[in-house]
This record gives C-alpha cells, structure tokens and sequence, in this order.
C-alpha cells in the first residue's frame, strides 16, 4: 500500500512544491506575474501529473498500444481526468508555494 499510494502522492506533493519555486526563477516578479505564474505552474502541473499516470500504467505492466487501444482521444481524457483529481493534492501544496514566492523578491513590493 505504501509503494502504491504514499510514495506516488509524496512525490506529486514534492513536484507541486518545486515547479512554482522553479519557475520563479525565471519569472518577473510582481502582483500580476504572480498570478500568471500561478497559472502556468498548475498548466505544467497538470501535464507532469498526466505523464505520471502514465508512467505507473506502463511501470505497473500496462502495454502502451493497450494505453491509445481505443484512439489517442480517450486516453488523453482518462489521463487528464486523473491529473485533475490529483490536484487535490498537489493544489494546496502549488499554491503555498506560490503565495512564498514574494518573500524572494528583490525589485518588487508586495
């Protein structure tokens, strides 16, 4: 249960941690930028959670032409519908890293 269930959260939990910290670096600071930065890193966020879900279904022993068996369509809507669903818990995590952000500022105010 462990291998199957924590580990994969703790390291999408990680990932929502990082992406926002790692785009940050090469984003402009301000309010505004702030939010776009916000929105980019759940963009980013929601296609790395999809590839991950992938990635267990082909490591778990799934065969990729099983995967797009039924057209590249509805495997890119299952997949995309997990990356939503995992954003219940990579989302909190983003968004306390982005709301960090501004204590790094150097130019901006917040």
């Amino acid at each position: 249960m462990v291998e199957g269930l924590v580990v994969p959260a703790l390291g999408l939990g990680l990932v929502g941690w990082l992406v926002p910290r790692g785009l940050s670096l090469l984003w402009p600071e301000g309010v505004r930028a702030l939010f776009v930065l916000g929105l980019v890193a759940t963009i980013v966020m929601l296609v790395l959670s999809a590839g991950f879900f992938v990635a267990l279904y082909l490591v778990s022993g799934v065969p990729a032409a099983v995967l797009v068996s039924d057209g590249w369509g509805p495997a890119a809507a299952h997949f995309g519908r997990l990356a939503v669903i995992s954003a219940l818990l990579w989302g909190p995590i983003l968004v306390l890293s982005v709301a960090g952000l501004p204590r790094y500022w150097v130019k901006e105010r917040w």
